[in-house]
């Protein structure tokens, strides 16, 4: 993992308030020269700073408005599998392995409860898959952001010098 300092941190909060911004904007907001902006760019990207883009598209603008949360019981050697086939439902937005008495925490999105019923049915097919509990999501009361936790860390590198 590479280690960041003030002015990654001061980058990645100014890309929150303004996931648009250009290099030049960034620069002046930072008063950063615009080549050190572009090559901490570059350095954020290849350490994985970022997430793919498509976690800001939100579903329910493409028809999908229910969210659900699959817990799937499965045979363990099969895992490898079981994610590959996974994979190639595209309302499963996202997988989790887990401890405790359910392996995975799958999230799918769906029109309805009966295109729901026709997932929850696909993942119960795919072999070495034992049992599904569905939940749905009554909303996201809190949606996905890092942005308090980036905010904490920078205080603390600043308390620290």
């Amino acid at each position: 993992m590479r280690s960041y300092d003030a002015v990654d941190l001061d980058l990645l909060a100014a890309l929150a308030d303004d996931p648009r911004a250009t290099i030049v904007a960034l620069a002046e907001r930072l008063r950063l020269a615009r080549n050190t902006v572009h090559a901490r760019l570059r350095q954020l990207e290849e350490a994985g700073a970022f997430l793919d883009f498509d976690r800001r598209i939100n579903p329910h603008f493409l028809g999908h408005p229910l969210t659900a949360f699959l817990e799937v019981e499965v045979h363990q050697r099969e895992l490898g599998q079981i994610v590959d086939s996974l994979r190639r439902i595209p309302e499963v937005v996202q997988a989790h392995g887990r401890s405790g008495r359910a392996d995975l925490l799958v999230v799918v999105v769906c029109r309805d409860t009966d295109h729901l019923l026709r997932i929850d049915a696909a993942i119960l097919a795919i072999d070495g898959v034992e049992r599904t509990e569905t939940s749905l999501s009554m909303g996201e009361l809190i949606p996905y952001r890092v942005r308090p936790l980036m905010e904490r860390i920078t205080e603390q590198a600043r308390r620290s010098e």
